[in-house]
């Protein structure tokens, strides 16, 4: 059963978690995902995604807790592994993207928003990662992820506590990058996306890759030391030649004529 629905036209691609009625996950839709992405990753005219939920009250509810109700191992490993591979594919992508929370996203859902680059909340939308009322934990990357946005402190109120977070509340800490009125994520998300398509996509996915170095432990030195040599692998590129013509002819750019001397 095909778990999301997706669409793009040319720079910008809308991938809508679509599994009534509360866009819960199951291994075979995060296998889904994940091929969804792999596949946006291959095209390079893809340079932004927008990821939402179907309806008006859930962006995702998380896993389906009817593929634990066993209690079988082999289960739960299947879907560990589904919900880690699938968001560190989404988190690792090299578009932009853009969660458009439009609702409750709770465990695995926030987990999926978690991976995204930014998330913009409508708001009315709660946020939790509640697995520890059931006596699982976040395994799609939440404990990992939470922390280095919100801070130790408020990510363990969330997961070790169960608090569920309003949208002002996650503007406030970070877990969320704007707040707009109900039913206004996507719209908001895809204007966000077009700014990102108007830009350099050699420069912004290389800004990217240095942003994400931090995270990863890359010892500082060591990323300043990339950062000043990606700067020089843009000087003269077809990208930042067309860049500063465009800038001095007072006129918007066109990357995807100059990107093809990059290749």
């Amino acid at each position: 059963m095909i778990e999301f629905e997706f669409t793009h036209g040319g720079a910008v691609a809308v991938v809508t978690l679509a599994r009534p009625p509360a866009n819960a996950f199951t291994p075979d839709g995060l296998r889904q995902l994940q091929q969804v992405v792999e596949a946006f990753d291959a095209q390079p005219q893809v340079r932004a995604v927008v990821v939402t939920g179907s309806g008006p009250k859930f962006f995702s509810a998380g896993a389906d807790l009817n593929t634990f109700a066993s209690g079988d191992r082999d289960v739960a490993r299947d879907a560990a592994s589904a919900f880690g591979s699938a968001f560190e594919a989404l988190q690792n992508a090299r578009p932009v993207v853009i969660a458009a929370i439009n609702g409750y996203a709770m465990g695995g859902g926030l987990e999926c928003a978690l991976a995204c680059d930014i998330r913009v909340a409508e708001e009315h939308a709660l946020l939790a990662l509640p697995e520890t009322a059931v006596g699982l934990l976040p395994c799609g990357c939440g404990t990992q992820t939470l922390p280095w946005l919100v801070g130790e402190g408020w990510a363990k109120r969330i997961i070790l506590t169960g608090e569920r977070v309003d949208a002002a509340t996650a503007l406030r800490i970070g877990l969320v990058e704007e707040v707009v009125p109900t039913g206004g994520a996507r719209d908001a998300a895809l204007a966000m996306a077009a700014r990102v398509a108007s830009l350099s996509p050699q420069a912004v996915s290389f800004s990217k890759t240095l942003i994400h170095q931090a995270r990863n432990g890359v010892p500082r030195s060591a990323a300043l030391a990339v950062e000043r040599e990606r700067f020089v692998d843009l000087a003269g590129s077809a990208d930042q030649r067309e860049g500063v013509n465009a800038f001095l002819e007072k006129r918007a750019p066109r990357w995807g004529t100059a990107t093809e001397g990059n290749a």
